[in-house]
């Protein structure tokens, strides 16, 4: 009898000879990334680069393959398709992640890998006077985003996604919510006047919300 676990298939038309039916296994990679709280660029990042890794070796199923082709993908990522060094990275990321969370197989290390090649380049930064500049055009909504992005450090998501509740004033602080579920801390800047301007107005409503509710005549 053969006790060896067959290969499980695989969605978004990827057809194998295997016609049992079982979860399908891109399904199951997006499955336990939402179980371990990655965000969805994550999820989306590594479904793709999985998808590319099958397609290349001809939608062979992961399960069959290993070391060796796993360092075949990532060279010919680097040597053809000329991507860059952190795009190498994540394919190796979402690979790895793939044969041990999902696959439950552990690869040996792959010294065969030919990495990607990072551009020796100097940061080009704008000076104080030309930031200075920079933010006398701009106003309200835009201007406020801008300065927080600048002085707080976050990414543009980040940043959309804040919420009145995560402002704490008095610390001059800013909890910063990630896709994994893991908060940061960031400094407000000097634009700690203007955004508790901006959120005046709504404090003001908000207050007189609750007051109304309070005095309102209660129903019998």
């Amino acid at each position: 009898m053969d006790t060896r676990q067959k290969p499980l298939p695989l969605s978004d038309n990827i057809i194998l000879t295997d016609s049992t039916p079982k979860p399908k296994l891109l399904d199951q990679v997006r499955g336990l990334l939402r179980v371990k709280h990655y965000s969805v660029r994550t999820e989306r990042a590594y479904v793709f680069w999985i998808k590319r890794y099958i397609y290349f070796h001809q939608k062979r199923h992961p399960a069959e393959m290993g070391k060796d082709e796993v360092e075949r993908f990532l060279s010919y990522l680097a040597t053809t398709d000329k991507v860059a060094a952190s795009a190498q990275s994540q394919a190796l990321a979402a690979l790895l992640f793939l044969y041990k969370q999902v696959l439950k197989v552990d690869l040996p290390w792959m010294q065969g890998i030919v990495r990607a090649k990072r551009p020796k380049r100097l940061p080009v930064v704008l000076t104080r006077d030309e930031v200075r500049r920079i933010f006398g055009q701009l106003e309200g909504t835009v201007g406020l985003f801008l300065r927080l992005l600048y002085g707080t450090g976050m990414r543009i998501h980040e940043c959309v996604a804040l919420r009145v509740t995560d402002l704490d004033f008095p610390r001059r602080e800013i909890v910063v919510r990630q896709g994994n579920l893991l908060c940061a801390i960031a400094q407000m800047c000097s634009c700690t006047f203007a955004l508790h301007a901006r959120l005046e107005p709504w404090r003001q409503r908000r207050q007189k919300s609750v007051r109304s509710a309070i005095e309102a005549p209660r129903g019998t």
